[in-house]
Order: structure tokens, then sequence, then C-alpha cells
């Protein structure tokens, strides 16, 4: 497999309600420092600039962010908007709600329903958009999500929102929302070493509904936040050595093998890993690759 001719449009496409993205996209929370939020050093302003051009230059046409990505000194939203305005007419922006760091960038206390109209304002503000793409609703232990949503509904209805999301769920939360308004993909941690039975469930109720399915941390795997984790099975090992790919492809290949609806995000602040990443949409795994795969995600 040749990275330098593969863009992003190798993946296939997808439709988050009446918005056609190519199934590849890019994560930008590595875009402010060497990890995420204030646990890494901020980056190079300029490095994280070329990653975000070259990711569209690929064909990227879908970035997922939130106002509360941000390091000391990088903004992953500002980051964005200097890269990238005045915007690709085809790029969908998603971005999530209900988190919040305050200016130390420590955790705060989560948006109540009342306040996230404030939480999509800032976002639109430093996008420099009157409206948002989608808009996910970031779940925080909370057991109901219902007087959240319906708030988010009510933005939507008001114009500042096109489309609705939801992260970090259950089944039930999805079944929740979908009785307020109509969902359009539902953001969740899921990796191939990470048996989760429930994120399966999931998995199949967004297929059987046509809605996306977005897996966080599909690369990261267990370094999470932190970083793109260096210990893979010998299962990864062996399908990378196979094709001459990486682990880290392989494991982008292996999610977009689990559905026609499921999207991959993976995010990175180095220019020549976006091309790898992007190229990873064009890997195709054999039925034996893919079962001896999901040997490690569904032992």
């Amino acid at each position: 497999m040749t990275s330098q001719t593969i863009t992003a449009d190798a993946a296939g496409t997808w439709k988050l309600g009446d918005l056609t993205i190519n199934r590849l996209g890019f994560g930008a929370m590595r875009l402010t420092g060497s990890a995420a939020f204030h646990l890494g050093t901020p980056s190079d302003r300029e490095k994280s600039l070329a990653v975000l051009r070259r990711a569209v230059e690929l064909g990227v046409n879908h970035i997922d962010t939130a106002a509360f990505y941000f390091s000391a000194l990088r903004s992953a939203n500002e980051l964005i908007n200097s890269a990238l305005a005045p915007y690709p007419d085809d790029l969908v922006i998603v971005v999530k709600v209900g988190p919040y760091r305050d200016y130390t960038g420590e955790w705060a206390t989560p948006a109540r329903p009342d306040q996230l109209r404030g939480h999509v304002e800032e976002n639109l503000r430093q996008l420099g958009r009157d409206h948002l793409d989608v808009v996910n609703l970031r779940r925080l232990e909370q057991d109901s999500i219902a007087e959240h949503f319906g708030a988010l509904a009510e933005l939507r209805e008001a114009g500042l929102i096109r489309h609705l999301g939801i992260s970090g769920v259950e089944p039930k939360h999805l079944a929740e929302a979908q009785a307020i308004a109509p969902v359009v993909c539902v953001q969740n941690r899921y990796a191939l070493d990470r048996p989760d039975p429930e994120g399966d469930e999931l998995l199949r109720l967004c297929g059987e509904s046509g809605i996306a399915f977005v897996p966080f941390f599909a690369v990261a795997g267990s370094g999470g936040a932190r970083g793109a984790t260096d210990t893979h099975d010998d299962a990864v090992l062996a399908v990378a050595r196979a094709h001459g790919v990486s682990p880290a492809q392989v494991r982008i290949a292996w999610s977009l093998h689990q559905g026609a609806h499921v999207l991959a995000i993976p995010g990175t602040g180095n220019p020549e890993h976006v091309v790898d990443n992007v190229a990873a949409g064009g890997l195709r795994l054999t039925d034996d690759e893919l079962a001896r795969l999901d040997g490690s995600h569904r032992p």
C-alpha cells in the first residue's frame, strides 16, 4: 500500500443527516500538544496548521473538535479557524459540548442544560461560524440525558445547530435522545483491543437506525488522552506485517470494517502521520484477518 496515493474517499462515504462526508475524518484533540488537554507540552503552531491543511488536501471533510480542546498555548478551534477559514463548502465540523475546563485548564463543573447555549456560542465564536454542522452532547455520568439533549434540540430549532449527536452513552441514552430529536451520530470510546459488549450493542443499534458510529481512542487504545499505545498484540502485528503498514493503520482499518456506518477520526499533530492515517482508509482486510483481529475485541 502506497500512502502517498491514497485519499480520504478510499474509505467510502456516509451521511450525517443531509451532510455527505468521507468516512475517514480527523480528530482535533492532538493538535494542541504532545498529549490531550493540559497533559503534555504545547504544539508548534505552524506544524499544527500544516496538519489541518494537509488533511483537507487529502480529502478529509469531517473534523471533530471541541472548545475544551486546548493546552497552555493552543486552542484546537482557533487552529482550525486560522488554517481553514474561509471553510471549504463540503467541510463538516462536529463539536462536543457538556464538559467544561476553566482558564487554568482544570476540569470544572459540567454544563447544566441552561448553560449549553453558552457552550454552543463559544464554539461558534472560536470557529468563526454562524451555525454548527453537528453538535454532540457528551454525557458525563448523568443517568438521563433528556434535559440536556432537549436543550440542544431547542437550539437546533433556533438555527444554531444543524444536526445532533451524543457521546459517551449507553444504549438506553440513544433511545432517550431519539424520542426527542433525530440523532445522526454516536461517539463512544471503542477500540480493537478493548472488549466492550455495550459498545458492540450500540454499534449494532446505530447500524439498524442509519446512525453513524464514531469510535474515539481507536488508535490510542489504552493510552487514551495521553497518546497512542505502543503495545500491540500478535494479531495486529501480524496483519501489519502482511500488508506492510503500521499497527495504527490496522487499528483504523479494523474500525472502518465494523460497518458501513462506522467513521474514523484519528488525530495527530504530525503531517506525515496524517498521510498514513488517511491511507488506512484504503486498507482492505481479509475475512481471516478480521476474524483474527476480532479475537482481541471479542474473546
